[in-house]
């Protein structure tokens, strides 16, 4: 079950290809990664996430919810460094909404949450750097 926050939500990947939110997350552990090309802490971060995201997918589903100052950036950002995981289209309210929602002050920052969109962690960057393996992460995040 999609959360309900994202119903009626079309989510985008690089190849511009959309899909309902509630289709797109059905059965996974969902991610929602803050993050933006001018950020350096960011571009510093998102090719470790890319690399964990590649170990779990099956698992999770990451949504880029981009602070780009442009569809081009976001759109740049994506080809040279993220995995091959949705974003909110440039320009939409809902990245506004959950930035308020989550009470999101910083990028990077990856908040996980449950289908109904209960918060489960905004610690995600620190349990993706721990060392620890992905499925172990995955596991916590659904206990």
């Amino acid at each position: 079950m999609a959360p309900k926050f994202l119903a009626g939500v079309q989510l985008e990947k690089r190849d511009k290809s959309k899909t309902e939110a509630s289709k797109a997350l059905e059965g996974k552990v969902i991610a929602l990664y803050f993050s933006a090309h001018w950020c350096p802490p960011c571009r510093a971060f998102t090719p470790i996430l890319k690399d964990f995201y590649g170990e779990v997918e099956d698992d999770l589903e990451i949504i880029f919810v981009s602070l780009d100052h442009s569809e081009s950036d976001l759109k740049a950002y994506m080809a040279e460094a993220h995995g091959d995981w949705y974003h909110i289209p440039f320009g939409s309210d809902t990245v506004k909404d959950l930035k308020q929602k989550y009470g999101v002050r910083s990028i990077p920052t990856l908040i996980v949450v449950k289908a109904d969109g209960t918060e489960i962690t905004k610690n995600g960057t620190s349990d993706v750097q721990s060392g620890k393996a992905p499925s172990a992460v995955i596991k916590k995040w659904k206990a």
